[in-house]
């Protein structure tokens, strides 16, 4: 079956291909609500197939007229009511406002390239059951994602938020076992230790490059979208997370010991300060000015309260928090608009790159590995130490210039 078909079929088929609905739906929930942050319960979200956005959640719903379609054999007032409040208990969850009720087909997942191949929608597309999935079912999944050029650390990220699913089902007696606890070396989701990582190593000036691209006219955007542009490419500076990035609210940029900063929630839920140098403080403040003085509607979702502004710190044309999905979209589009400092690299840009840039840069300045860990939100030093050691190494580190000297 193709990723279109794929995709036409999860949008006819029942929600997500169970037999109860409402009572998976209320396990997501109670699963989702372990995790304290809630930038990461919607990344969780998300990579299941679900909505996670109130825009996402009324196009979940339908006229109870639907039922019949939608659920079939499941007509009565009875489930119709514990799909309402399934609704609002996960629309709590995500931190969205809750839906209305009734009952619609599979959820649009955010428009990522596989979309159509999120677990649910996925099982949506095959009429699987969630909770009757085998192991058989998950290779399945995972071969049908290689095939559509997934790559390996993506399969392994998918694999794991299924399996950590999978293990609250399993606590809970939803489930008989996890079907997702594979051997990852065996299916090839392990890199050898010690390999160099794949991610892009990007210089001084490719990042100029895109920093100069952003501010740079480009066809459809406008004097917001130029400087929301710097801006998010100003803040990926800081080595922050793609996550981290778009759950910055207005109120998070504060003044600490003279220096503008940024509190950031991190991974479990930890908060950190991340200090703003010159040309990331230059970029964010004329974009909030433009948007404070425009006639968008991205003025807002940043109102003036007593305690300061409230809203996100990034918003969409339409006054939305920046999602994930769309903050990749920019980086690749700026990369492409780069020329040739970016060629090479402009088809696999992504916001990790330049949380490694932050990295690399750093400690090979002189910054103790200490204090880079502390910048970026690594739990460990030697996490830090690693992302750094596995990164292609700049080849003033090289001795092969020295052999090359003396052969010549």
């Amino acid at each position: 079956m193709s990723a279109t078909e794929v995709e036409i079929a999860a949008a006819t088929g029942p929600w997500p291909g169970a037999g109860d609905p409402p009572g998976l739906l209320d396990a997501v929930s109670a699963w989702l609500d372990g995790y304290g942050n809630p930038g990461t319960r919607r990344t969780y979200a998300e990579g299941l197939g679900l909505p996670t956005g109130a825009t996402d959640l009324r196009d979940w719903i339908s006229p109870a007229a639907a039922r019949s379609v939608i659920l079939p054999g499941h007509d009565d007032p009875e489930t119709d009511r514990r799909w309402a409040g399934a609704v609002r208990r996960y629309a709590a969850a995500v931190g969205a406002a809750p839906a209305a009720e009734g009952i619609r087909t599979p959820p649009p997942a955010p428009r990522g390239r596989f979309r159509a191949l999120h677990w649910f929608r996925w099982c949506a597309a095959r009429g699987v059951d969630p909770l009757a999935a085998t192991s058989t079912h998950i290779k399945t999944w995972l071969t049908d994602l290689d095939e559509a050029g997934a790559a390996v650390a993506t399969r392994d990220r998918m694999l794991a938020t299924v399996k950590a699913l999978y293990t609250h089902l399993a606590d809970t007696g939803l489930v008989a076992g996890n079907p997702a606890a594979l051997n990852r070396r065996r299916l090839g989701l392990v890199t050898p230790r010690g390999n160099t990582t794949t991610t892009v190593v990007l210089t001084t000036g490719q990042v100029r490059a895109l920093l100069d691209a952003a501010a740079g006219p480009r066809r459809g955007a406008g004097p917001l979208d130029t400087a929301r542009a710097r801006a998010v490419v100003g803040l990926f500076t800081l080595g922050l997370r793609v996550s981290e990035l778009c759950d910055l609210d207005r109120s998070d940029l504060h003044v600490t010991r003279g220096r503008r900063a940024l509190r950031v929630r991190g991974k479990g839920g930890k908060t950190r300060v991340v200090y703003l140098h010159e040309a990331a403080e230059r970029a964010l403040l004329h974009y909030l000015r433009l948007r404070e003085h425009t006639g968008s509607t991205e003025t807002a979702p940043a109102r003036p309260t007593s305690g300061g502004f409230t809203g996100p710190l990034l918003v969409t044309r339409t006054g939305g928090r920046y999602r994930r999905q769309a903050v990749w979209q920019l980086l690749r589009r700026l990369a492409a608009a780069a020329g040739d400092p970016l060629r090479d690299v402009a088809a696999v840009m992504h916001p990790h790159a330049l949380r490694h840039f932050y990295v690399t840069t750093a400690v090979e300045a002189g910054a103790q590995l200490v204090h880079v860990q502390a910048d970026v939100g690594h739990t460990s030093v030697d996490t830090t130490e690693q992302v750094y050691n596995s990164a292609a190494r700049d080849p003033a580190r090289s001795a092969v210039d020295l052999v090359g000297d003396a052969i010549s």
